[in-house]
């Protein structure tokens, strides 16, 4: 029987706790690989660490936080990862604070950033790989905002892989995370000019259609290595977006479903009333149509065996044909 991998990654090693920033040292506890940095983004660096008590291997994200405003920044973004508890979301363990910084303990992953498959080369995504990728997306999307909660700042870089060789992946980095809070309308000014909606440019309201927008131009990228809205500049890039100025005229896109397409046209509308949200993505013919997913898996592998192996572990034998 073919089928597409739909189970959920791997739960953190532990069970979801809720966590407030103690003042020690967090020498006393953790042992924190400077070398090794697992990434980094406008906050600081990442460290591979160990808990020196149980050996568990984590994640400490450090934080440039002097003044109260930012360390405000940082407690904002603990209260969100302690509301959150899904196999697609990093989970937080533990945050230690100190006079210049706040550490965020996490789970630790290991496969590298959805970015990384973009731009590799050597690593053929297929569009039944994106399928997999972004259902778990809309998955992780989905619980954040029946919690109330918007993510603003998704994009290749805030999504790991959990390993190499599969299409698991979590999504990161709640830096940016707002709780969505109707009677007051949240406008925010922030993020990476290629993901950011028209609402978020215009500094009008945001919602959860914000996020979904981000996941239209992540579907876009992961189905074609291009970049949307991207020009030659930040205004440009901005002005793109602005104009909802995008197309399928690449040939990248040639032998891309037209399921693919339609879903990334239902995401990238101006308006944002106008977009799918994250349950009635996940219920579009191109993430939950089974026939489809099996043609997909026909492009990829013509040649039938006992077993069969797409990039890494996905599919489970299927013997001969009729």
């Amino acid at each position: 029987v073919f089928s597409s991998d739909s189970s959920p990654p791997p739960s953190a090693p532990f069970d979801h706790r809720i966590v407030t920033p103690k003042p020690h040292q967090i020498a006393t506890f953790y042992t924190i690989n400077r070398d090794e940095v697992l990434g980094g983004g406008r906050f600081g660096q990442v460290h591979k660490c160990v808990e020196n008590s149980s050996g568990l291997t984590l994640a400490a994200k450090i934080i440039k936080a002097r003044s109260q405003k930012e360390k405000e920044v940082v407690k904002n973004e603990i209260q969100v990862m302690n509301q959150l508890n899904h196999a697609n979301l990093i989970q937080l363990y533990a945050a230690f604070e100190s006079r210049h910084d706040i550490i965020l303990v996490m789970e630790y992953v290991d496969g590298g950033e959805l970015f990384d498959r973009i731009i590799d080369e050597n690593y053929n995504l297929t569009e039944l790989d994106t399928v997999l990728f972004i259902r778990q997306i809309c998955e992780g999307l989905q619980y954040m905002h029946k919690m109330y909660i918007l993510h603003l700042d998704l994009k290749p870089e805030n999504i790991l892989c959990v390993s190499r060789a599969t299409n698991k992946i979590k999504i990161i980095d709640f830096g940016l995370a707002r709780r969505y809070k109707p009677r007051e309308k949240l406008r925010v000014n922030f993020g990476t000019p290629e993901f950011l909606a028209p609402e978020v440019i215009n500094y009008e309201f945001v919602s959860f259609p914000t996020d979904m927008w981000s996941l239209g131009v992540i579907t876009y990228m992961l189905l074609s290595g291009l970049s949307p809205f991207l020009g030659d500049d930040d205004n440009e890039t901005l002005n793109n977006i602005l104009a909802c100025q995008w197309n399928f005229e690449e040939e990248e896109f040639l032998d891309i479903s037209e399921e693919a397409k339609d879903f990334i046209t239902r995401l990238l509308v101006k308006s944002k009333s106008w977009r799918m949200s994250a349950s009635e993505s996940l219920r579009h013919p191109w993430l939950s149509d089974p026939s489809l997913h099996y043609q997909l898996h026909q492009k990829v592998q013509p040649i039938f065996s006992n077993t069969i192996c797409v990039s890494g572990v996905f599919f489970q034998t299927f013997q001969g044909f009729s």
